[in-house]
């Protein structure tokens, strides 16, 4: 088919329907999804504003977009301009972004989800947030008490010591080495206790951050009932 202005008077009916098609359709029936290039009718206004028709895709409107359409007139597709390496480079980047905002909002809605679930109302999660630093609590406790007995045992191995603190190299290895091996664990115990103490903030931390969230979220529940029966 060779490439042409269309003029009515050697259009076939095909054709003659899909001009009306083109002409009547709503706007959102126009904005098909891309296509590839194909077998088609290829349609186009080109930049001296003349309406070109063809089989394949035309030369002249590279830089625009083209309409495709079924032999029997309807429009199959749209294919758009022709791009520069820097064009479709940008394009992909748009598009990847646009593909990982969106993987961030359906990821932002399922927490959101999970999170309503887990905490239906601010009793609910006040009250897991008790449980957890209890328990955190209960584990530092038990290093507090482990790091007291270690100090007691420590103390009379200190004043033992004392005897030899003229000259510390007459004390018994047994003796030093004992209070060494007690020094050693009641470190680990306050290394252990300030892991706690970091481990409380965290926690608290987190729930802090949640109820902020949960609070907006706990609205619009409120909040969507209402704008229905309000319909």
């Amino acid at each position: 088919m060779q490439r042409l202005t269309i003029n009515t008077t050697r259009l076939t009916l095909a054709n003659l329907l899909g001009c009306l098609v083109l002409t009547s359709l709503p706007a959102l029936t126009l904005a098909q999804t891309p296509v590839q290039a194909g077998p088609g009718i290829y349609s186009c206004v080109d930049a001296k504003g003349r309406t070109l028709t063809s089989d394949r895709p035309i030369a002249e409107c590279t830089d625009r977009e083209q309409k495709v359409f079924n032999p029997s007139g309807t429009i199959k597709g749209k294919i758009g301009p022709t791009l520069t390496a820097q064009e479709r480079s940008e394009f992909e980047a748009k598009e990847r972004a646009q593909i990982e905002e969106q993987a961030r909002l359906n990821e932002e809605k399922r927490r959101n989800k999970a999170l309503l679930v887990r905490y239906p109302n601010k009793a609910v999660h006040d009250q897991e947030r008790a449980t957890a630093l209890a328990q955190i609590d209960v584990v530092k406790q038990a290093a507090l008490r482990r790091s007291e007995e270690l100090a007691r045992q420590r103390a009379p191995l200190i004043e033992e010591l004392e005897f030899y603190k003229k000259d510390p190299t007459k004390a018994p290895s047994a003796l030093r080495r004992q209070i060494e091996e007690v020094g050693q664990s009641l470190s680990i115990q306050q290394r252990f206790i300030a892991d706690q103490d970091a481990e409380l903030k965290r926690v608290n931390a987190r729930f802090a951050e949640e109820l902020v969230r949960l609070t907006q979220l706990w609205a619009q529940q409120t909040s969507t009932p209402a704008a229905s029966k309000a319909r």
